[in-house]
């Protein structure tokens, strides 16, 4: 089967659309980063650098770390945007471009997040590191392909369905992060539980300026989940989907952020940059 123009879209030098890589430029490891400045504040830490390239929102750096070939890129904000990045990374490992037909042996990319996030549990100190081991979309973008949820995620999501209200039209769905990526970065250091990725930063996640959330206890209801130990831990805005199309394509993927916010204390971060530079160094030395 060769995909058509219109489906698998390059550009004129034969990189795929909106991230503007070709397949030699990309490493099998890949820190994803929703800050185009992020990827600079990363690449730094590495030894050498291959390339710098940056179309729209997405930039991407590619060198080396400590012998290991790492990709960094941006997504920018928003499940949206992780759609056209999974389906671009993929395509570059697993479609050969020039001939537009799928490889007929599979590659298997190991992708982790660096984001920020705000917390869901009042015992959560500013600056925490959050790892995710699922992550619950309240996003739409699994809606729109054929996932194969396994029984655990099944059964979880049934837990905070039975716990959680979701106003009308919300369909949450719950995916595991890959168990063997969330080991690597599993710690004493690290808050592990479940993530929240929300679909918007203010009325989704029951902010309320001028206008009104139609939910705004959200965060002390996924706040006050808790089934078998497990508990809801932080929100933010792009874990779902990486976590569900990476495994429905085959990839290895997690997401560790760093706490900006303590929702139920309400409090915020005045400043995070030693912070994140530590949970870099954390990330780069396990990836």
């Amino acid at each position: 089967m060769q995909f058509p123009a219109t489906e698998l879209v390059l550009d004129a030098n034969g990189a795929v659309y909106h991230l503007g890589l070709q397949p030699h430029q990309l490493a099998s490891k890949i820190i994803l980063v929703g800050d185009q400045d992020r990827v600079a504040k990363i690449s730094r830490f590495f030894d050498t650098i291959e390339y710098r390239i940056q179309h729209r929102e997405f930039v991407s750096h590619t060198g080396t770390f400590q012998g290991k070939r790492l990709t960094v890129l941006s997504t920018g904000i928003g499940t949206d945007n992780i759609d056209i990045c999974m389906a671009e990374l993929d395509a570059l490992v697993n479609i050969d471009l020039s001939t537009r037909s799928e490889k007929a042996s599979k590659s298997s990319l190991e992708i982790v997040r660096i984001g920020t996030c705000g917390m869901l549990q009042p015992d959560m100190e500013l600056h925490s590191f959050v790892l995710a081991s699922h992550a619950l979309g309240l996003d739409n973008i699994a809606h729109f392909y054929p996932i194969n949820w396994s029984q655990e995620e099944q059964h979880l999501l049934a837990q905070v369905s039975t716990q959680v209200v979701f106003p009308e039209g919300i369909a949450p769905y719950l995916s595991a992060a890959c168990p063997e990526m969330v080991q690597k970065f599993d710690s004493a250091e690290v808050r592990k539980g479940i993530t929240v990725t929300s679909s918007g930063f203010y009325g989704p996640q029951g902010r309320s300026l001028r206008l009104p959330s139609l939910m705004p206890n959200i965060h002390h209801a996924l706040g006050n989940f808790e089934h078998e130990g497990l508990q809801i831990v932080n929100f933010e805005m792009e874990s779902s989907a990486i976590f569900a199309l990476g495994k429905a394509l085959g990839h290895q993927c997690t997401s560790i952020c760093l706490g900006v916010a303590n929702r139920p204390q309400e409090v915020f971060s005045t400043g995070i940059d030693q912070a994140m530079d530590e949970l870099i160094a954390f990330v780069l030395e396990r990836i």
